[in-house]
């Protein structure tokens, strides 16, 4: 399974500030959790052929081996003061859970 995290950076977020935590804090973190096969912090840069901005500033995408360790994981402390720390930053994200066909 595929997390798919599209956001907006709160008004008063710096992206600066926001990139930064992510690096340093957010994806360590989700990359060390158990059930998490990879984790990709992703800046968008438009709409492919028009030159317009995409609805969307970043996207997050996370590979989860299995979705109740995974759930668990995320219910812990740890994992929980990462989320309060993301919440800080992104505007009412969209966390979109995907599987292949």
């Amino acid at each position: 399974m595929r997390v798919i995290v599209l956001f907006n950076l709160k008004e008063d977020a710096s992206p600066d500030a926001y990139e930064e935590w992510a690096r340093t804090s957010d994806i360590p973190a989700v990359r060390a959790m158990a059930a998490v096969n990879d984790f990709r912090v992703l800046r968008t840069t438009g709409l492919l052929g028009t030159g317009e901005d995409a609805p969307y500033s970043y996207i997050e995408t996370i590979e989860v081996s299995d979705v109740d360790p995974f759930l668990k994981e995320a219910s812990t402390q740890a994992a929980q003061k990462i989320a309060a720390e993301f919440q800080e930053f992104a505007d009412n994200p969209t966390f979109i859970m995907t599987e292949s066909i």
